[in-house]
């Protein structure tokens, strides 16, 4: 029996257009499931497969998650959904989350609309012994510099999945996380592409070198694999080191 095998099941990866939610999304694809993706833009075809988007053999559909109503209002494709990723992220800069109007943007799409999407679906989980996976940060740890927003909602997505975890278990639901540490995405362009900023980013983590989508996969497949059978409500840090430091 391989544990790692999809096949029959189907996925929906909330923000699976690219960066983390595209390398769990193509994982999953690749290991058998039929997989549904969110993005923000019009058409697939709108996606640049040079800033980390691979949409090939994914079902794409547009939804704006800062928009409850997209979420409530959106008609699933399918009868079935065995594992639902969360991985939509939103993140404000140059003080933009001091504002009242940044922090709730921010908070709308990184916390609220977990919520949204997980109640969503919430019976078509439980039908087949669902599955959800959130994606937080190692931001929920610690203080980060410029950005209480994306620090509180990321903190918060922590909290949510161990009372999801704990709350679903009855309907036969798993709840985890993970926590990725800096992994090498568009997001992170403003550290990655400024080498002051980049080395000194390196130099704290003691794997020294960044995470990528597909190290987050890995982790998000044992989540959502009969691997992690007894594994309820935990977040999982992925982060090459950096906590340790």
């Amino acid at each position: 029996m391989n544990e790692l095998d999809f096949t029959g099941q189907t996925a929906l990866v909330v923000g699976g257009s690219s960066g983390i939610g595209n390398g769990i999304a193509q994982a999953l694809r690749a290991h058998g499931a039929d997989v549904h993706v969110w993005g923000t833009r019009a058409t697939a075809a709108d996606y640049d497969a040079g800033q980390g988007s691979d949409l090939t053999g994914l079902h794409y559909s547009c939804v704006d998650v800062g928009d409850e109503a997209q979420i409530v209002n959106w008609r699933a494709p399918f009868e079935r959904l065995d594992v639902l990723v969360l991985c939509q992220g939103a993140v404000l800069y140059d003080r933009a989350e001091f504002e009242m109007t940044g922090f709730r943007k921010v908070v709308e799409v990184n916390l609220m609309s977990l919520m949204a999407c997980a109640t969503k679906f919430h019976p078509l989980l439980a039908q087949n012994g669902g599955r959800v996976v959130t994606v937080s940060s190692t931001a929920a740890f610690h203080a980060t510099r410029g950005n209480p927003a994306y620090n509180a909602s990321k903190a918060g997505a922590v909290g949510l999945t161990r009372t999801l975890a704990e709350a679903w278990a009855r309907d036969g639901i798993r709840v985890n996380g993970i926590a990725p540490g800096f992994v090498d995405t568009k997001m992170t362009k403003v550290t990655t592409e400024n080498p002051k900023r980049r080395d000194g980013a390196l130099q704290s983590i003691p794997m020294r070198r960044f995470g990528t989508p597909q190290d987050m996969a890995g982790v998000a497949l044992f989540l959502a694999s009969p691997l992690s059978s007894y594994v309820l409500g935990q977040t999982i840090i992925v982060d090459g080191g950096l906590l340790l430091a």
